[in-house]
């Protein structure tokens, strides 16, 4: 199997929703971001792909490292797609897909929810944030 790195936004707006993206000729919705280019930095290729792809200018002093993730890869056969996941919040931005992206949702992780997810959303970004969310509401 060969291995796709890739940088990904957990994008999440004052309400708490969540952006999930889907690309053209796909029917799975996956986090925002894209593939790290030689020698560029995750952090690099995220501001470049939020930017490409939906529109969306950050601080890169903004994004918060969550962390590193691998799941099988939703759109690429026998790949695994290693992700290093970064926390952005936004409050009232317009999203706009551009590019490769045909469709941008802004789903609650609170309510279920039946559209087809990369296994990387649905069994690791978004569980790790319902978790947070959950530790949230216990220091309350």
């Amino acid at each position: 199997m060969s291995t796709i790195r890739i940088a990904a936004a957990l994008v999440v707006e004052k309400n708490g929703e969540t952006l999930l993206v889907r690309k053209r000729g796909t029917g799975i919705f996956m986090q925002p971001g894209g593939k790290i280019e030689p020698g560029e930095s995750s952090l690099q290729a995220l501001v470049r792909e939020l930017k490409e792809e939906i529109g969306l200018d950050i601080d890169p002093e903004t994004a918060l490292f969550l962390g590193r993730f691998e799941a099988a890869a939703a759109n690429e056969p026998d790949h695994v797609v290693e992700a290093e996941v970064f926390r952005v919040d936004v409050d009232g931005h317009t999203i706009q897909p551009t590019a490769e992206i045909e469709e941008a949702r802004w789903i609650s992780v609170r309510e279920p929810t039946d559209i087809p997810m990369a296994p990387l959303t649905e069994h690791l970004i978004l569980p790790f944030y319902r978790q947070t969310l959950s530790a949230g509401r216990a220091q309350e």
